[in-house]
């Protein structure tokens, strides 16, 4: 709905409408009298009161007022003797004229107030509706500079203005917008019309200016519309004041992340990768110790676990750049189509040594459709999860790793026999570093899922958390399936 049909504004009669009503409705009824009865006063009066009526309700105050003197001299002129003069012979025909200049004094005053009270009333609700439009768009939540910008849009027809402008500051950038007619604004050398400038304020502290502007020629803007214009302006101001709050909750949000990643982040390095360098310290130590008589199984146990937690640490690192090329943006995957369960051979093959203490099963449909995936990173997908799986398995336990189409998607899962998670931290298990009560010399930085998550989400899919019967965690995901479009 375009705010023009929400608001008119009400424009005083001109003196020209009010000389024009006050002389042409006793005209009008001098006529008609005249031509119905030109002897009787009767008929007369009665339309003379009608003519103060209407030209009350068509000018105002002042245009009845001029109709009851126009009609009490017409009456005595045309319908008392002697007749044409503005002579009265008889006392009932003065009694008459007095008594009728008298009524169409007070009817004219009466109606014009009662008219008066009418636009009154009108221009209260015209206001209010035009200050809950307002308020509407500038309490919509979107950016500022397009919230003034709808606000400055919304003040032109109003107010009669052929250009509004509205300057403010917020996070220490000035925004200035410029709403003009379709017409467009004031031309070289044109001089613009009556100028109104209200300050957009809370308090004493004062956060912009409003300036409206009409055209050359045009009337200037009374007590009732500068009163109009600040009412607006404090709604812009409500609305400036949020969005400075907003800024500041959001720089207190990223105050607060920004405190908890280098909390999570340095909790993580110190058990990490504190833990895999001591192993590897103590082995290294242990071969290079002069005085330590190892045969060539110990020192071969020894390199083997160099190795081992030297892996460790690569996933460690590995993990933690993942986590920044996702916040940077720059985790894009490359897709082709790809054979689920040759990924899923691939990976197990690969985490052979880590997956050692665990059997794992399959079961994975023979006829199963192709995703249209990045293999690197479907890859990590099942390599997070099964070494996550791995970690919460006891010692001789299952995993099941199986897949199957659904609708438009492959549909994977791994499943553990573990302690399962929580209802209420299967959401939780995807934020990054969250590890939720694990003891801090389990394994694992709580990344894992977080950039599982990612990943699959890159990829147009789900992944969440299900509990096992008897205990154990599934982690679901799907991928998009390969349609082959030649």
């Amino acid at each position: 709905m375009h705010l023009g049909d929400l608001w008119h504004p009400v424009r005083p009669a001109s003196p020209a409408r009010i000389v024009a009503t006050g002389i042409g409705f006793p005209a009008i009824a001098t006529g008609i009298a005249l031509a119905i009865n030109r002897t009787s006063g009767v008929a007369a009066v009665s339309l003379y009161l009608l003519a103060v009526v209407l030209a009350a309700a068509a000018a105002g105050v002042w245009g009845g007022l001029l109709a009851a003197a126009l009609s009490f001299a017409g009456f005595i002129f045309f319908f008392t003797a002697p007749r044409y003069t503005f002579r009265v012979a008889a006392v009932e025909d003065v009694v008459a004229a007095v008594v009728l200049l008298l009524v169409a004094l007070v009817v004219g005053f009466l109606v014009a107030r009662v008219l008066d009270e009418h636009d009154r009333t009108e221009r209260r609700e015209r206001d209010a509706r035009l200050l809950g439009y307002l308020a509407t768009k500038l309490l919509s939540g979107e950016q500022l500079p397009r919230v003034l910008d709808d606000f400055a849009q919304a003040l032109l027809d109003p107010f009669g203005l052929i250009r509004c402008e509205v300057e403010s500051m917020l996070d220490g950038e000035e925004i200035r917008v410029i709403a003009t007619r379709p017409s467009g604004p004031v031309q070289p050398g044109e001089e613009p019309g009556p100028k109104e400038v209200v300050p957009i304020a809370i308090g004493d502290t004062q956060l912009g200016i409003v300036r409206a502007v009409r055209g050359s020629g045009a009337r200037g803007f009374t007590a009732t519309e500068h009163a109009l214009l600040e009412a607006t302006a404090k709604q812009a101001a409500l609305a400036i004041e949020r969005a400075r709050l907003d800024v500041r909750v959001r720089g207190a949000q990223l105050d607060a992340e920004t405190n908890q990643l280098r909390a999570a982040l340095f909790s993580s390095v110190t058990h990490d990768l504190r833990t895999p360098l001591s192993s590897i310290k103590a082995s290294v130590t242990s071969l290079l110790s002069e005085t330590a008589v190892h045969d060539a199984g110990q020192q071969r146990e020894l390199l083997t676990t160099v190795l081992e937690e030297t892996d460790r640490l690569n996933r460690v690192v590995g993990n933690l750049m993942d986590l920044a090329k996702i916040r940077a943006g720059a985790l894009e995957p490359a897709r082709e189509p790809a054979a689920v369960d040759e990924l899923v051979q691939t990976v197990v093959a690969r985490m052979r040594s880590q997956l050692a203490g665990v059997r794992v099963r399959f079961a994975i449909r023979p006829d199963l459709p192709d995703v249209f995936v990045d293999p690197v990173q479907v890859d990590q997908v099942l390599t997070n999860l099964l070494d996550n799986a791995a970690h919460h398995s006891p010692p001789g336990g299952e995993i099941l790793i199986s897949a199957a189409p659904f609708r438009d998607v492959v549909q994977v899962r791994v499943a553990d026999r573990g302690s399962g998670i929580d209802a209420a931290e299967r959401e939780r298990v995807f934020e990054a570093f969250y590890r939720g009560d694990a003891a801090p010399e389990r394994p694992g930085s709580g990344l894992g899922l977080a950039i599982a998550r990612a990943i699959v989400v890159g990829h147009g899919g789900r992944i969440w958390v299900e509990g096992v019967p008897g205990g154990g965690t599934v982690v679901v995901f799907e991928l998009p399936m390969w349609v082959d479009r030649r």
